[in-house]
């Protein structure tokens, strides 16, 4: 059972203007739509994707790291890590299966499946938008396994864009239409308890302590 009335303890630690900009946030952080990288080499790209997730509202990321494991930089993502949830698989088996018994349908971003332009997707399916290798793109599970292919229209002689800026493009087209709709994206209330938590956590120095000493008084 949540203790609220800890809840509003913890608060009283952060200053006020810091608990209106939580709630600020958490008003519009979403999880009808979700994203996930598989085996990204270049460390800065993962980084500028849940740096893209966390500006646009998006509150999970998924990282596959089936042939490439490494930290996320801290620099290039801005501080982004602490308030969006980083969900880790060793496979990308792993992860597909996970998203879709969470209810999501799996969208592949490719340029070379004419599928469904960026303008033309359906907002109301709750999805998770799959980003691959720089060179390679999604492996063949992960095509194989998509529901639906989705490709960002372009009229140059390049054939794609670098996945950072893809996720970049299609998070705000698609958190852009989400939230003109009448669809129910918003975080239930439990889950912006459990977010108001988990950030008071990561801002408040001695948070075991003042948890402890709380139990203590009561």
């Amino acid at each position: 059972m949540t203790d609220l009335k800890l809840l509003t303890y913890l608060e009283s630690y952060l200053t006020e203007n810091r608990r209106k900009r939580f709630n600020q946030v958490l008003s519009q952080r979403t999880q009808h739509f979700t994203v996930a990288t598989e085996d990204v080499y270049q460390l800065h790209n993962t980084s500028a994707v849940i740096r893209s997730c966390d500006v646009f509202g998006i509150q999970e990321v998924n990282v596959i790291e089936e042939v490439n494991s490494k930290r996320i930089d801290r620099e290039i993502a801005m501080g982004a890590q602490k308030w969006v949830d980083l969900n880790r698989y060793n496979s990308v088996k792993a992860c597909i299966d996970d998203l879709k018994a969470k209810g999501y349908q799996i969208v592949a971003t490719t340029p070379h499946t004419n599928d469904c332009e960026l303008m033309d997707f359906d907002v109301t399916k709750k999805s998770c938008f799959f980003f691959g290798r720089e060179t390679e793109g999604l492996s063949d599970y992960a095509m194989q396994q998509a529901n639906s292919f989705l490709k960002i229209p372009m009229v140059g002689f390049t054939e794609s864009l670098n996945i950072s800026v893809s996720a970049a493009i299609i998070l705000q087209h698609v958190t852009s239409k989400l939230r003109k709709s009448n669809i129910n994206w918003k975080l239930t209330e439990d889950e912006i308890i459990a977010k108001r938590f988990d950030w008071i956590k990561k801002t408040i120095k001695d948070y075991d302590a003042i948890v402890e000493r709380y139990k203590a008084d009561k």
